[in-house]
């Protein structure tokens, strides 16, 4: 018999900066600043990631674009790897992502791309702990409570044991 579900989650959204958290603003501001330091020549799209460990300590990431597709890294998978190698076992509680073009900061919100939204996911389940995300647009911000919200129905390593006895 089939059945239908839905999936659903909720999230909070701001129109101004000052609207957040000071913690979250400093987080924002970090990411944007960061964006500047992106390597995107191809896309003229950079972006910047900043998260928050449990210790406090800020970590930064940014998009590094290669002419031999899909050879780049993206700057929340920059941010993370950077982390779990210079900060083992400090885990990651926040990250808040910005983009900008050549016109400054984007208008509409920047959300992780599907290879960034599994390793967000699999950092949660190794580290068992939620990680809050900050979207965040020149105006606007979504705060989404766990990055398994934006990647349901994810592949994890209960499907690589899956059958194993």
């Amino acid at each position: 018999m089939k059945h239908k579900r839905n999936i659903t989650f909720s999230y909070e959204e701001a129109d101004n900066i000052n609207d957040l958290e000071q913690s979250d603003r400093e987080l924002v501001e970090i990411a944007r600043e960061t964006a500047g330091n992106a390597y995107a020549p191809y896309s003229n799209f950079r972006v910047g990631a900043a998260l928050r460990l449990e210790s406090g300590r800020i970590v930064k990431g940014t998009n590094i674009e290669n002419a031999a597709f899909p050879s780049g890294l993206c700057a929340e998978r920059s941010a993370i790897a950077s982390a779990a190698t210079n900060f083992p076992g400090d885990k990651i509680t926040t990250i808040a992502i910005a983009a900008e073009t050549d016109s400054g900061i984007t208008d509409e919100i920047v959300s992780p791309c599907g290879n960034c939204r599994q390793v967000i996911a699999e950092e949660e389940l190794r580290n068992n702990n939620s990680i809050r995300i900050i979207l965040s647009s020149r105006s606007s911000f979504y705060i989404v409570e766990k990055g398994e919200y934006l990647l349901p129905l994810q592949f994890s390593i209960r499907n690589l044991q899956s059958g194993r006895r």
